[in-house]
């Protein structure tokens, strides 16, 4: 005796995001001057990684290094700021309403930003290692971009790819369908037991 709704349209006002694997260093730091170009026109963009500390100074799939890394190179003059879950709860509380104010133009990150997160001006998505990530998940974090009148884009920056990694992005670049991204995720991952 139950209903069942599909929505399968965005929210009125809202785009696809536009979702591109980046798989050289070439095409890394065009990744990094467009989104110096989004931040330039207003805009706001996470990073997210992995993991919270690095194996050495130099992890691109830390939060902790790559927010320091990132704050001396690539994003060097913005104001960049940093947020995992092993920070206390004010801490976050404080750094998300700094993004959400617009007083940081990106927010470096681990999937503490996977749900929740509602900041229609952050229109730029970074996922370091994003072959780590399971389908579901990524769909997910892409979910928060894009969430304002203006286009979203999502960049993958995989490290190492097996065959199943590759569907799953390639699943991810290819459709922004929930419905879609679901069955091929129970595909890719099996029933389960």
């Amino acid at each position: 005796d139950l209903d069942i709704s599909l929505i399968r349209e965005l929210p009125p006002g809202r785009q696809p995001v536009v979702t591109s694997r980046v798989n050289s260093p070439g095409l890394q730091t065009k990744a990094w001057k467009f989104l110096r170009g989004e931040v330039s026109k207003g805009r706001q963009a996470y990073v997210v990684c992995p993991r919270v500390e690095g194996q050495d100074a130099n992890d691109e799939a830390a939060a902790e290094s790559l927010y320091r890394s990132l704050s001396r190179s690539e994003l060097c003059g913005l104001r960049v700021g940093l947020l995992h879950g092993r920070m206390d709860r004010e801490t976050r509380h404080d750094v998300m309403q700094q993004f959400e104010d617009h007083e940081l133009d990106v927010l470096v990150s681990t999937t503490v930003v996977e749900v929740g997160v509602n900041v229609p001006n952050a229109t730029l998505m970074v996922i370091q290692q994003a072959e780590r990530f399971g389908l579901a998940q990524l769909h997910q974090l892409r979910g928060r971009i894009c969430r304002g009148r203006f286009q979203g884009y999502c960049f993958l920056l995989p490290k190492a790819e097996s065959p199943e990694a590759e569907a799953r992005l390639s699943a991810l670049v290819e459709s922004s369908d929930g419905f879609v991204l679901a069955e091929k995720d129970a595909e890719l991952r099996g029933p389960g037991d």
